[in-house]
C-alpha cells in the first residue's frame, strides 16, 4: 500500500500523511462491477432518473481513496471542488426525488421517535439536506417544527409543493440567533466540502442541550471489504459493497466510528450513541423480483451481523453505515 504526503488535510484530524486505499485502475473496475451489479438486477428500460443513488451520482468517479494514517478516515485524493455547486446544479437528484417520497416516509419514523425521546418531546428542528423530504414530513406529522436548508433549487421547490417549510441555501444561511431543539443532517455529511465547518455551524444553531443527529457511510467498512476484493472473498465483497452503495466510493469523505466521535467531541458534542445500519432499500418497479428478495435477504443479514458484533462489544466497526446521535 503505497504512502501519500502532503496535499489536502483529513478532515477528522488535519492530518496529512496518508496511504492510497485504491487509484484509479482499482476504482475505475469497481465501477465496472457496480454497473454489471446494478444492470443485471434492473428491468429493461429503466428511465435514467431511476439511476440515481444507485449508477449515477453527483460527485465523479475519485482519482484516488486515500486513508489518513492518524485516524483512518478515508477521502479523495486529490479533493473534489465545487461540490455543494455540482449538486446544487444537478437536476438528476431532484428528478428521482418525487419516487422516493411515498415509499421513504416509514422509514425514518425510527429516527423520528428517537429525536423526540432524546428532547422530551417535539421541539423545534433543522435538516440540512432534506433530499426527498421523507424525515421533514414525517417529523412534523409527529407534532416537530422542522424546517430544511437544500443548496439545490430544484429540490427545494418540489419540497414546498408539498408543503414542507424549506429555504434555498446552506447551514451557513440559517440565522444564527434560532435556536434549535434539533439539527439532523441524515443525507450528506459524508458530501460536504468542509464536515468540520458544517459541525461549528450546526452547534451554534443548537439550544444548550440540543441534539444533533447525522447518518454517513462507514470508512472502515469499505477499507476492510476493498482489502478482500482481489481474494477468494472478492465476489462476496463486491456484493456487500454494492448493497452498501459504497462500491466506487462515489463520496467525498468516508469516517470511522472512532474518527467520527473524535471529530465530534472537538467541536464540543457529547456523544449520546452510534450505531450501525444498512443501507436504505432502493429497491422498486424497475427491480427485477429475485434482486428485491435478494436485497430484503442482504439487509438482513448485515443488520444481524451487526447486531452480533454490537453484542460482542464490537460496536459499528462492522456497519457499512453509521448513524450518530450527539448533544450540546
Amino acid at each position: 500500500m503505497s504512502q501519500v504526503a502532503g496535499g489536502s488535510a483529513c478532515p477528522a484530524c488535519a492530518g496529512r500523511e496518508a496511504e492510497c486505499v485504491a487509484g484509479r485502475a482499482a476504482l475505475l473496475e469497481e465501477l465496472e462491477a457496480l454497473w454489471e451489479f446494478r444492470t443485471r438486477r434492473l428491468r429493461p428500460g429503466v428511465p435514467p432518473e431511476r439511476l440515481v443513488d444507485r449508477l449515477i451520482f453527483t460527485q465523479p468517479p475519485p482519482q484516488a481513496v486515500i486513508r489518513c494514517r492518524a485516524c483512518g478516515t478515508l477521502r479523495r485524493d486529490p479533493p473534489e471542488r465545487g461540490a455543494a455547486r455540482k449538486y446544487a446544479e444537478d437536476p438528476t437528484g431532484a428528478a428521482v426525488v418525487p419516487f422516493n417520497f411515498g415509499r421513504g416516509r416509514r422509514l425514518q419514523r425510527r429516527r423520528v421517535r428517537r429525536l423526540t425521546a432524546l428532547n422530551g418531546g417535539p421541539g423545534r428542528g433543522l435538516e440540512i439536506g432534506p433530499y426527498d423530504g421523507t424525515f421533514l414530513a414525517e417529523a412534523v406529522a409527529s407534532g416537530w417544527r422542522f424546517e430544511g436548508v437544500d443548496v439545490n433549487p430544484r429540490v427545494v421547490r418540489h419540497l414546498r409543493q408539498r408543503g414542507l417549510r424549506v429555504r434555498c441555501g446552506g447551514i451557513e444561511d440559517v440565522p444564527g440567533d434560532r435556536a434549535f431543539d434539533a439539527v439532523a443532517i441524515w443525507n450528506c455529511f459524508e458530501q460536504l466540502e468542509d464536515p468540520p465547518g458544517a459541525l461549528r455551524l450546526a452547534r451554534t444553531r443548537l439550544r444548550p442541550g440540543g441534539v444533533l443527529a447525522l447518518r454517513t457511510p462507514n470508512g472502515a467498512f469499505y477499507g476492510a471489504l476493498r482489502s478482500r476484493l482481489a481474494g477468494r472473498a472478492g465476489r462476496l465483497a463486491r456484493a456487500l459493497l454494492a448493497h452498501s452503495n459504497l462500491l466506487g466510493f462515489p463520496y467525498l469523505y468516508a469516517f470511522n466510528p472512532g474518527a467520527l466521535e473524535a471529530l465530534l467531541r472537538a467541536h464540543g458534542f457529547r456523544m449520546l450513541s452510534i450505531s450501525g445500519d444498512a443501507l436504505v432499500p432502493l429497491a422498486d418497479e424497475w427491480t427485477r423480483a429475485f434482486a428485491g428478495a435478494e436485497e430484503q435477504v442482504v439487509r438482513l443479514l448485515m443488520r444481524t451481523m451487526i447486531r452480533l458484533a454490537g453484542l460482542a462489544g464490537r460496536g459499528a466497526a462492522f456497519a457499512p453505515w453509521l448513524e450518530v446521535y450527539a448533544r450540546v
